[in-house]
């Protein structure tokens, strides 16, 4: 095993909604409580981060990790719109001085996936004033922080919306190709994206839903941030992307900023070259004028994808799989890492990569698997610049609920004790001390 130079992050990885527990003013949590939600349970206090992020934080310090990503609250910081709330402020401005405490970087996320309600009833990530709402909140959490910070990601996963876009149309397909073994169907659909998502239980309860987003958002359809994204939709995006990095540069030019993308290793089989071209056009390609300017990339990938003639593949025949019913395939993070590289010239950051396992030897290996391919993508003078697993803990997989295991940490969930798994000492210990 060889350790990573002085100064190269070795992180583990989480969002504010999935471990904090009590996002009570947020669109997921009202659309959690919904009677027929596509959530298979309420995040109610997730892992009850908000609590114990100082025991936490010890934990990941302690088995060697030096860096922390992790997300600030928006449905917190700014519960109705203008109105700003102080304490949320305070609350994060101790869980960054807790990582300075313990020698950990900590690297902040603007937005992962959760958005206030009232953006939401606004008209959400369609309406043309989220681009200068999101400024704004990127504009005020900057102004009270921002000297504590040299990392900010601004969205995770700008690309969500499209590849979700993509997977319910596929979805809708094999529905209809296969209406008698739908469940089957559902589940071959759901294992194509890095996100928990229950399309399933979406289709059954469309016609309920429809009626009760109304009452609770005032639109059967709200635009939250993992809605299906229309092409004007993505663009509008990376416009709040941009409006947010120059205002975080205005107010503090030391900060490097950049957002994260959900990636692919996109292979192709003969014949599913253009299928594969294609693919990589919508997930990365076409966003590359809109983030040129950025400090770095955040690299996020789990997984790989198959293109034959006729499309996608499913997962080679035997192929080990995850809990969330994709490949379990590390090296496609090297692969993504080189393919990037390519065309966005700035550094790259691996935000997350990670696998859903009840298995930690398995998680172990995956580890030590990816860091391989990092070292090489290193060697072969590619500006990688930090790893981040996700993720620290196991917590709440949005619509999957609590029963992915993507953690480091063991969460009980009667008691919410922590117990670290061999995992996170492994990844420790891949940091130069």
């Amino acid at each position: 095993m060889q350790k990573f130079e002085k100064g190269f992050f070795i992180g583990a990885a989480t969002a504010a909604h999935q471990v904090e527990g009590n996002n009570t003013n947020s669109d997921y949590w009202a659309q959690e409580q919904l009677p027929h939600s596509s959530f298979t349970e309420p995040s109610g206090i997730a892992c009850d981060h908000y609590h114990r992020y100082e025991e936490d934080i010890k934990l990941l310090a302690d088995a060697g990790l030096n860096a922390y990503r992790f997300s600030i609250e928006w449905a917190r910081v700014e519960p109705e719109e203008g109105t700003f709330n102080p304490e949320a402020i305070e609350h994060y401005r101790k869980v960054i001085a807790c990582c300075k405490a313990h020698g950990v970087e900590p690297v902040v996320t603007l937005l992962h996936f959760t958005s206030p309600k009232w953006l939401i009833c606004k008209g959400g990530w369609e309406a043309e004033s989220t681009v200068e709402n999101f400024k704004h909140y990127a504009a005020y959490v900057m102004e009270q922080l921002g000297s504590e910070l040299r990392y900010v990601c601004t969205i995770n996963e700008a690309n969500m919306g499209l590849q979700l876009a993509a997977i319910s149309k596929r979805f809708r397909l094999m529905a209809e190709q296969a209406a008698k073994n739908a469940a089957a169907a559902g589940k071959s659909a759901e294992g194509t994206v890095q996100v928990g998502m229950n399309f399933q239980k979406m289709m059954e309860n469309m016609k309920y839903a429809a009626v009760e987003n109304a009452q609770v958002f005032g639109t059967p359809q709200p635009q939250i941030f993992v809605s299906e994204r229309t092409p004007e939709g993505d663009l509008l995006v990376l416009r709040a992307h941009a409006a947010a990095r120059d205002a975080i540069k205005a107010i503090c030019p030391q900060v490097k900023v950049g957002l994260t993308l959900s990636l692919h290793d996109l292979q192709a089989q003969p014949g599913g070259e253009a299928f594969a071209e294609a693919a990589w056009q919508e997930e990365f390609t076409h966003y590359l004028p809109y983030i040129k300017e950025d400090d770095f990339l955040g690299v996020q990938n789990y997984t790989r994808t198959l293109y034959g003639p006729q499309g996608q593949l499913p997962a080679p025949e035997g192929a080990e799989l995850t809990q969330m019913d994709y490949e379990v395939y590390p090296q496609a993070l090297e692969h993504v890492l080189r393919k990037v590289a390519e065309k966005f010239k700035g550094d790259l950051i691996v935000t997350e990569n990670g696998i859903a396992t009840a298995d930690d030897t398995r998680r172990v290996a995956f580890i030590r698997q990816a860091l391989d391919g990092v070292q090489h993508c290193i060697a072969d003078g590619i500006p990688v610049k930090g790893y981040f697993h996700w993720s620290l803990m196991d917590n709440f997989e949005w619509q999957k609920g609590y029963a992915m295991q993507f953690g480091l940490i063991a969460v009980n969930r009667e008691t919410m004790e922590r117990t670290a798994k061999p995992s996170l000492g492994v990844l420790g210990s891949y940091a130069e001390k």
